[in-house]
């Protein structure tokens, strides 16, 4: 028996009618693909929105794994790959609409590169304008540099905007996890997502692994993919946004030792205790107050990260 081509995970949490836009854009894009048989699976992460029940009504093809909690992003997405044996993996987010031709075009760009252990689409926000979908490698400077308001001078954290008006494929070394797609070959020789990260960042570190064993990373902007954006975070906004540098600050442990963790968190209290000033002073004008509380938490909860 030949091997599958191609298994596309989609972890959920609470996205139900986003879930179900996706994977009808899905089912339309597999049948439009010309290679080997494809599989989708759906990871429920202990959703109370009635989720594994439209997916099990709605698309009775695909195969829906249910956790009794929330279990992550990073450890819900390995349930999924370990499940299945396809020449390729895609990492798809929820609250996205695949375009009928782009997993052919992304599957076709990999089997023509088999030097490349990674690559995205031409992400898109809802309006048809691009977004950001791929970055240079996190490093506590790029993050300062970005958090200080200096990107809009000199891109550092960012790819600037002529890159983004290229019509080729391009060598990056970060590729936004709402829509990757992955070699079985390269996963097999660096190993899955890291589970020690809950949520955020994972992707980095995944892409930064494969970069070391050699393995290329490549945005493909004929694939084109809607990313609505955040709509699973956004649901605990400021929990989230505090998970985001607990992420980061692991990355740069993990990567760089504590010396780096450290560092970074030094230049995130440089940078956040003037928004906090400024948030409080607006807040006192009934301006603001959401941005005092989050910004309170994370410099609070820095040293324990």
């Amino acid at each position: 028996m030949s091997q599958p081509c191609l298994a596309v995970i989609i972890v959920n949490w609470n996205t139900r009618d986003l879930l179900a836009d996706c994977l009808q854009s899905v089912s339309e894009a597999i049948r439009s693909l010309r290679l080997s048989d494809s599989a989708v699976v759906v990871v429920d992460n202990a959703s109370t929105d009635g989720s594994p029940h439209m997916v099990r009504e709605g698309f009775p093809w695909v195969r829906l794994i249910e956790n009794r909690q929330n279990a992550g992003f990073a450890r819900a997405n390995n349930q999924a790959v370990a499940s299945s044996d396809s020449r390729y993996v895609l990492l798809l987010n929820s609250d996205t609409r695949v375009q009928s031709d782009s997993l052919e075009r992304l599957v076709a760009f990999m089997e023509e590169h088999p030097h490349a252990g990674a690559s995205g689409p031409r992400l898109l926000n809802s309006d048809g304008t691009v977004q950001p979908s791929c970055y240079p490698m996190l490093t506590p400077g790029r993050e300062f540099w970005r958090l200080i308001f200096l990107e809009g001078l000199v891109h550092k954290a960012t790819y600037s905007s002529a890159f983004w008006n290229r019509a080729e494929p391009q060598s990056v070394e970060v590729i936004k996890g709402a829509c990757l797609l992955l070699r079985r070959a390269a996963l097999d020789e660096v190993g899955l997502l890291d589970e020690s990260y809950f949520m955020y960042t994972e992707e980095v570190d995944l892409c930064y692994r494969l970069a070391q064993a050699d393995w290329q990373l490549w945005w493909v902007p004929a694939a084109k993919v809607i990313h609505y954006g955040e709509a699973s975070s956004r649901q605990t906004a400021q929990s989230m946004y505090v998970q985001l540098y607990r992420s980061k600050i692991q990355f740069y442990r993990k990567f760089g030792g504590e010396r780096q963790a450290a560092l970074f968190k030094s230049l995130l209290r440089l940078a956040y205790w003037p928004r906090f000033g400024i948030a409080a002073a607006g807040a006192s004008f009934g301006r603001g107050a959401t941005q005092v509380g989050t910004y309170r938490r994370l410099l609070a909860e820095l040293s324990r990260m």
